[in-house]
Parts: C-alpha cells; sequence; structure tokens
C-alpha cells in the first residue's frame, strides 16, 4: 500500500526568467549558464531570509517560507540585487526574473513541491511583471503593514485551474500604498508625499530665565514627541529634525514646508519653584492658522499628568480633522519624583556624547535617578544601554556589561512593557549572548509600539541587519530617512553598514562617504572600497580607521596594539560567520593585517 503524502500549508515562492527564449537563441549555452548562475543566487537570498529553495525546474524556481514577509523581502532583495548584477554584464544576454508567492496546501517530498499552492505561486508569478513580485491577497493580509512595502492593488483575476477570482497585488519596496498610487510627480516627490497625518514638535522655549533649565524644557519636548510617535495615524518628525529650528526666527509655513509636514506644535515651558507653566499650540503649517492651544499651570508633581494631557489633546485635534477617531492611549509609567526625572535628562544628555568617559557618567546618573525612584522604566532603559554600548565598542569601562545590560533591560520591561528603547536594548543584549531568535522577536514588539518614530524605524533597521533580515533593515532605514529630514548621522551610517551586508558596495560607500564618520563606520568604508576596486582610498580608510580604533580604545584605557584589540566584541554583531568573515574580506583587501 502506497504511504499517504503530508500536506501542509505553506507561503511557496515560484520563479521564472522572463524572455527566456529569446536569450536562448542569442546563445544557448552562455544564456543558460547565467539563468542558472541568477537561481543559485536567488537561492543564497532565499537561505538568508528562513526560507528553503526545493527545486529549480528548467527556467523556474520554488522555494517555502514559514512567513510571507520573509518571501516578499526575499524576493525584493533578490530583484534590487538582480538589478545591479544585470547592469554591469557586457551584452545583452540578462535573465529578468519575475517572482510569484501564495499561500496554500502542498506535499514536499524528494524535494520536489506539489500542489495548489505552488500552482497559484506560478500563476502569480505570470502576472508579474519583468523584474517584479506578485502576491495573492492571503499572503498580503499577513505581512505586516508597518514594514516599508508598496502595494498596487491590481484588482480580482481569473486564473487558469482555479474556479473563483484571486486578488493580486504586485509588491515593490520603499513606498507605501497610497504614495504608490499617487499620480504624477518625480520619485523625490512621491517619496516626500505623507500617508498619515504628519506633524512636527518643535523645542518649547524654556521662559524660565535660568539657561540651566534647558535640559528640563527640551526634556517634555522630547517626551511629546515619544508619545506622538506612538499613534499609528500619526508620523511625527523626529526629535533630530525638529530641534534644528531651535532658536531660530523662522516661520511656521516654512518650516512646514521643509519638515514636509501638515501640522507644527510649538510652545514654551516656565519653571519657579515647585510649580511649572507649559503653554502649547497646535498649527496648521500651509495656512498658519491656529487650530488648538491650551495653557497649563501645574505642580511640578504633576507634570506628567500634563504632558499626557498635552499629547492626548493634540492627537485627538489632528484626528478630528483626519476624520478618524483616537481611542487608543499611550502606556506611560513615569516617574513621580521630579528630581529622578531630572538626573533621567542629565544622563541622556551625556549618552548622546558617545564616549567613554560620558558613557560613564551617563551610568552613574541613571543609577541616581534609580535611587530616587526605583519604579522609572525608562532609568533601567538608559542604564541597560550604557551597558550594552560598552560592551560593543570594547571600551571595557562597566563590568559585567552584557549581562547587567540585559537585566536592566528586562527590569525596565517588567516595570512598562510599552518601553520602546528597552525593548531595543534588551535585543542588543540577546544578540551579543547570541540569542538570536529572542532578539528578532524583541524587535518585532519593539516596531509595533511605535510605528510612527523614525529612531525607532532606524534602531530596529540597524539591529534587523544583524539578527540576518538585512533587506528589511535596509527598508527600515531607508523610510526612517524619509521620515526624518533632518536625520541623525547615525541613519546614514547604519545603512551603509546595511548596504555592505547586503553586497550593495557601491551604496554603501556613497552612503557612508556622505556620513560624518567614526569608528566601525571607516572600517566598512575600506572594506566597500576594495571590494569596489578603489584600493589606494581603501587603504586610507583603512588608516583613519586603525587611528581611530586606536583613539577610542585609549581613552577608555583599553590595549590597542594588536588587530585583535581593534576588533573586539564586535563580531558579536554577526549572526552568521559568512557575513563576518565577508567584512574580514574587505578589511584584509584594504590592508588590515592580523
Amino acid at each position: 500500500m502506497a504511504e499517504k503524502l503530508a500536506r501542509k500549508l505553506a507561503v511557496l515562492l515560484h520563479a521564472d526568467v522572463a524572455g527566456s527564449t529569446a536569450l536562448v537563441r542569442l546563445d544557448e549555452t552562455l544564456a543558460h549558464q547565467r539563468i542558472q548562475d541568477a537561481f543559485q543566487r536567488f537561492s543564497e537570498v532565499i537561505s538568508t531570509h528562513d526560507g528553503v529553495a526545493h527545486e529549480m525546474r528548467g527556467d523556474a524556481l520554488v522555494a517555502e517560507f514559514s512567513r510571507a514577509s520573509d518571501a516578499v523581502s526575499a524576493g525584493l532583495s533578490f530583484q534590487a540585487a538582480n538589478t545591479t548584477h544585470n547592469e554591469e554584464l557586457p551584452d545583452e544576454i540578462r535573465p529578468v526574473i519575475r517572482v510569484g508567492i501564495a499561500m496554500g496546501e502542498v506535499v514536499i517530498a524528494d524535494n520536489t513541491v506539489t500542489g495548489e499552492g505552488i500552482v497559484l505561486a506560478q500563476r502569480l508569478e505570470q502576472l508579474a511583471e519583468p523584474g517584479g513580485v506578485c502576491i495573492h491577497d492571503a499572503a498580503y493580509q499577513t505581512v505586516p503593514k508597518r514594514l516599508p512595502f508598496s502595494y498596487e492593488h491590481l484588482g480580482e483575476r481569473e486564473l487558469r485551474g482555479f474556479d473563483e477570482p484571486v486578488r493580486v497585488y504586485a509588491v515593490r519596496a520603499g513606498l507605501r500604498e497610497s504614495e504608490a498610487e499617487s499620480p504624477g510627480g518625480t520619485e523625490a516627490e512621491a517619496l516626500s508625499r505623507p500617508t498619515r497625518a504628519s506633524i512636527a514638535v518643535l523645542a518649547f522655549a524654556n521662559m524660565s530665565g535660568d539657561p540651566k533649565q534647558e535640559f528640563f524644557s527640551d526634556g517634555i519636548t522630547e517626551d511629546i514627541i515619544t508619545e506622538l510617535s506612538r499613534f499609528p495615524v500619526l508620523a511625527v518628525i523626529a526629535r533630530q529634525s525638529s530641534f534644528s529650528f531651535k532658536g531660530e526666527k523662522i516661520g511656521i509655513k516654512e518650516i512646514g514646508e521643509k519638515l514636509g509636514v501638515q501640522y507644527v506644535v510649538e510652545g514654551s515651558v516656565r519653571r519657579g519653584g515647585n510649580r511649572t507653566r507649559i503653554t502649547a499650540q497646535l498649527i496648521e503649517a500651509e495656512t498658519g492658522n491656529h487650530i488648538w492651544a491650551e495653557r497649563y499651570d501645574r505642580e511640578l508633581e504633576d507634570i506628567f499628568a500634563v504632558q499626557d494631557e498635552v499629547t492626548r489633546a493634540i492627537v485627538a485635534t489632528v484626528a478630528a480633522q483626519l476624520g478618524k477617531a483616537v481611542s487608543e492611549r499611550a502606556a506611560r509609567k513615569p516617574t513621580k519624583s521630579i528630581k529622578s526625572y531630572e538626573y533621567f535628562l542629565q544622563a541622556n544628555r551625556h549618552y548622546y556624547q558617545f564616549n567613554p568617559d560620558d558613557n560613564v557618567a551617563a551610568a552613574k546618573l541613571y543609577e541616581k535617578a534609580i535611587e530616587r525612584d526605583a519604579q522609572f522604566a525608562r532609568a533601567y532603559a538608559g542604564l541597560a544601554n550604557t551597558y550594552t554600548t560598552d560592551h560593543f565598542l570594547g571600551w571595557q569601562r562597566r563590568e559585567n556589561a552584557l549581562q547587567n545590560g540585559l537585566e536592566a533591560a528586562q527590569t525596565a520591561l517588567k516595570l512598562d512593557s510599552s518601553d520602546a528603547l528597552a525593548r531595543i536594548i534588551l535585543a542588543w543584549a540577546l544578540i551579543g549572548h547570541g540569542r538570536w531568535d529572542e532578539a528578532e522577536s524583541e524587535l518585532d514588539r519593539m516596531l509595533s509600539l511605535k510605528p510612527g518614530d523614525a529612531d525607532v524605524l532606524a534602531e530596529a533597521g540597524n539591529a534587523l541587519k544583524n539578527v540576518g533580515r538585512v533587506e528589511v533593515g535596509i527598508a527600515l532605514l531607508e523610510e526612517a530617512i524619509r521620515l526624518n529630514p533632518l536625520f541623525p548621522e547615525s541613519y546614514r551610517r547604519w545603512l551603509g553598514l546595511a548596504y555592505y551586508r547586503a553586497r550593495r558596495y557601491q551604496d554603501a560607500a556613497l552612503a557612508l562617504r556622505a556620513a560624518r564618520l567614526e569608528g566601525w563606520a571607516y572600517g566598512c568604508l575600506a572594506a566597500s572600497l576594495a571590494q569596489l576596486g578603489e584600493h589606494e582610498q581603501a587603504r586610507e580608510a583603512l588608516k583613519t580607521f586603525v587611528a581611530e580604533r586606536r583613539r577610542e580604545l585609549e581613552a577608555a584605557g583599553v590595549s590597542a596594539d594588536r588587530t585583535t584589540d581593534l576588533i573586539g566584541n564586535y563580531k558579536d554583531n554577526f549572526r552568521f560567520e559568512e557575513d563576518w568573515e565577508h567584512l574580514l574580506a574587505g578589511l584584509r583587501m584594504a590592508g588590515l593585517t592580523e
């Protein structure tokens, strides 16, 4: 009696070569070699996205995934890389791939996939444009909408072999759905068009008459930005961009145009004794009309209640303008101690100096904040940040840094499970311990907490490249740059590092050359230039990398005489050995010796 074959529900990818017959007519042998090479490269991409390439059928490839998001990421990643690869070929024998992705039942036996699911994926692939990716509705519904993919609805299609019409989408990297469907305009204009209500919170003015209180008004502003970014209906410009207008006499309309936002919040903080007065107003950028304004006089102990009031009023007002209801409220658990809060804000200023001494100073201030209020979640998150930073950069100034960072982040999340900073720090600590799957889960949770926060998108993108989801990381970093027009240098550095991981050396070199570099970013630039064959410039970048790392380590009191000292714990950033060896190979090509 024949053995009964096991059926399973899976995400299936089917890919073939568009116009393969025409390629074969040009040169049968060369066309066959290049098609096989394309599918081999595609198989490698599939593997890095947790997929399995089961078989190659002549000019077609079949693969299986557990998650639709991984299948889409793999398809888009390969298409981008294949376009670059084909552009470098000296003739017209350039295999261009079409991809279809479906969910359905299949039987997988002897490395062969059969069943309705793979037939559906094949039919979808035939609807894709050359170089494109098509998915059907069931797969579309399971892909998290926070991921920066754009979808063009192709309607319900009658497919051969299927009784019911199938709803089909073309998917691309980078743009949101409403942007992709917007007619006219240049690509740059399309990228800048907001898909949600866009808002910038300008630095609140310090009206206290004491310049030393500037950190307090800045902290109030930062907290309002943080809370607003939790709401999916809002696209909130990051602090780096909105604070760039601090102290400048510039009109709201011009600010709106420069930041590409519909609404602007501005205000002031006056602090005297144990009381504070906060004023805030919401302005429509294009017209300058004041939509809402309020003044709050409170005891300092009530400062967090005031922040909540301001945030809720702004969100509700903007949502009303859109005709949408906002029932969600940010779940935040601030400190009840104003002194603890001041220590926390001062610690943040030290941490962002990003050097060994300030990192230690920040840790001490976070600890003081915790002494004043042992329930202050964000102080624990900040403390965890100092530990993990010390570990990955090899400063060796914090004892048992990785484990202490892990425990501090876990404490922060026990106190406030909505703290996105604690999630990213916990993810980094888990990465350092090699607990990759747990780290990836934390990053996914982090993205769901604050989908409108450019810094969260950038942090998640930077970390996701390390857990193996490089193309998703790149897409999130590119989205963060669009959301934060005056983004910090770290965004571009992280994007350059991610491009190198993706073997996109030209993009990596362009991003890193445009950034203000430090430490390991110089190393990645050297590796990128070496991979491009620009050996003289690669050697110069490597010299700078070595000098920068030595300066950084010596400032921390760490030996920097050997190559192993310079490398430190950086290998802990890499989930896969081949990715680490890939970076070392580039550094060796640039002239690094063991």
